[in-house]
């Protein structure tokens, strides 16, 4: 039995595998996996030492979370969780959601939602006191933001109660909406040195950079500013390929290949419908029609340029 790395996320205390798994990809937002099937695979993960899982509100994984759940010492699985509330009442809300839930008496760590900047966290203020408030209480024990922004972790140094951090990170700084990859690990460098715990998200760039999966990994597993890694999974074979990479250092990269067959570029229900990824596609894989984004499977290979041009992030390879 292969038993993944543990390193504490900052100062919270708590002891995380290095990498996290990500349940965004499992839900109805990507793969829309039944609780039976996701509960499957996030059971698999623990057995391979994963013993660290995101979820969030928006992403519907509770039901997969709770299943996995049963037969497992909850003391030693660390759940991170986000929510998108913005005052006492959405906070207290979401909370209750998640505790009842997933039929849980705390949750470790509990994140206010895509924040952007300063503005945006001052406009969440009041769901951050509530959770500092919970936190006193024993129902949270750390929290922290997702971000997009930079300025958001700029902002976040300055606010003791955020302690953990789960920006983007990838070796093409794709989705990072206001900068580049080296502004945006300039930023971690010092949120690492001010005791944040920061476990990165979208090492493949929501799937739009499996071509290059080997540069990707070898990029994120040597950045010393990371405590975790989120990474989402929806076979046991990726699960057995990211575990074994991580477990075995950059050497495992040489003999693993990866299946396209099965993946699928996908638009999320939060496309505009603006158009600007069409200019990224030089094989006229896309299209608008009544302001719809059409996919030709046909002729899209999987190349990610696209997704540079998406202001969303809407558009991922699943």
């Amino acid at each position: 039995m292969i038993y993944l790395k543990k390193k504490l996320l900052g100062n919270t205390g708590l002891l995380v595998s290095n990498i996290c798994f990500g349940s965004l990809t499992m839900g109805p937002l990507q793969k829309n996996l039944s609780p039976q099937k996701g509960c499957q695979l996030l059971k698999y993960g623990f057995d391979r030492g994963i013993n660290f899982i995101d979820t969030a509100e928006l992403y519907e994984t509770y039901p997969h979370i709770t299943l996995a759940l049963k037969g497992y010492n909850r003391n030693n699985i660390v759940i991170g969780t986000k929510s998108y509330a913005y005052s006492k009442d959405s906070a207290e809300k979401s909370l209750r959601k998640a505790l009842e839930e997933m039929e849980l008496d705390y949750i470790d760590i509990f994140l206010l939602h895509e924040q952007e900047n300063e503005h945006t966290l001052k406009g969440h203020y009041e769901a951050l006191e509530y959770f500092v408030k919970m936190k006193e209480k024993g129902y949270i024990k750390a929290i922290g933001i997702s971000t997009h922004h930079i300025a958001a972790i700029k902002a976040s140094l300055s606010i003791k109660e955020i302690e953990v951090l789960h920006p983007i990170v990838n070796i093409s700084g794709l989705g990072i909406q206001d900068g580049t990859i080296e502004e945006m690990l300039l930023a971690l460098e010092s949120a690492k040195k001010a005791g944040k715990g920061i476990y990165g998200m979208k090492p493949l760039g929501g799937g739009n950079l499996l071509k290059s999966f080997k540069e990707c990994f070898k990029f994120v597993l040597q950045l010393k500013s990371l405590d975790s890694i989120a990474i989402g999974m929806q076979s046991i074979e990726e699960i057995d390929m990211n575990v074994t990479i991580v477990n075995e250092g950059l050497e495992a990269l040489a003999d693993i290949e990866i299946n396209f067959d099965n993946k699928r570029l996908n638009i999320a229900y939060w496309c505009e419908g603006c158009g600007k990824c069409i200019e990224g596609c030089s094989h006229s894989a896309l299209s608008l029609t009544n302001n719809q984004l059409i996919i030709n499977h046909t002729k899209c290979v999987l190349c990610g340029y696209c997704s540079k041009h998406c202001p969303q992030f809407c558009i991922k390879v699943v």
